[in-house]
């Protein structure tokens, strides 16, 4: 992107004409500042932690979820065989369960462990209606979602408002021109060219990286979120007293294409497991 904003300008421009530090301080300065005032501390602090994700392709791979729909195989098979309430002891203690501990990707992420052993927990009291179980996780799902979304909208927020502050800069930038009006030609030209670098610096800053970086980030959410679901889907299954292969069938179906592994390649993977 910058490669060829700036190659299409090099043969007919000067590129030291596009190096104003102050409009660039004045833009960069003024949007990290909107940017604190308009979020709160949580969002502003969870947004350097987001920016890392813009290094990564996808929050999971096929092999992570076929982990998981392992996971969910082995738990789905001890209920069924030994009762729901075989299950405390692994729910209550993760850390220490002799089927979690075998899914090591699965341990790392806190926020699927708690969601998972919260709902299973739900179950072994005795929540056995699926439509109440259904709505409850969508509510937890939706809640989640919508926190880990502020992120990629205040990014978003902030990639709107730069072409205003290059605005802003490019008027300032103006400003200083017309003290300078008695000056040649030549001199005016370039504060003139100055000013307007502001304007062009919003504008690429916009539409060129921060507005992507946002979309980029709501795009991972949603990928990371798919995780959530499929342990739902799983689980919605289990409940409706399906055997354990079906279950994870139903869940291995809300995966995307590229992430979802086959029907084929679950069942060798969930026939390997050993007995919990």
């Amino acid at each position: 992107m910058f490669g060829s904003v700036v190659g299409g300008y090099m043969p007919h421009g000067d590129l030291r004409v596009l190096w104003q530090p102050l409009e660039f301080l004045i833009i960069l300065g003024a949007a990290l500042g909107g940017f604190v005032i308009s979020n709160p501390k949580e969002v502003t602090m969870a947004t350097g932690k987001h920016l890392g994700r813009l290094l990564k392709s996808s929050p999971y791979s096929k092999q992570d979820y076929v982990e998981l729909l392992c996971l969910q195989f082995s738990l789905f098979k001890l209920a069924k065989s030994k009762g729901a309430l075989a299950l405390e002891a692994h729910i209550e203690n993760p850390e220490d369960s002799t089927i979690f501990t075998n899914y090591p990707v699965f341990m790392k992420n806190h926020d699927a462990s708690d969601f998972l052993c919260d709902t299973l927990r739900l179950i072994t009291m005795g929540t056995e209606n699926p439509h109440e179980l259904e709505a409850m996780m969508d509510e937890d799902i939706e809640s989640r979602k919508h926190e880990a979304h502020a992120v990629a909208h205040a990014v978003g927020a902030l990639g709107e408002g730069l072409p205003a502050f290059g605005i802003v800069a490019a008027v300032l930038g103006v400003i200083v021109t017309m003290g300078s009006i008695s000056e040649p030609p030549e001199v005016l030209g370039m504060l003139i060219g100055g000013a307007l670098v502001g304007t062009f610096f919003g504008i690429l800053m916009s539409y060129g990286l921060v507005a992507p970086m946002g979309a980029y980030l709501g795009f991972y959410c949603e990928a990371e979120f798919k995780y959530l679901e499929c342990m739902r889907s799983g689980i919605l299954a289990h409940v409706q007293g399906y055997a354990p292969a079906i279950s994870v069938e139903f869940a291995r179906k809300t995966l995307s294409g590229h992430d979802r592994p086959s029907f084929i390649e679950l069942e060798d993977a969930t026939a390997e497991l050993a007995p919990a």
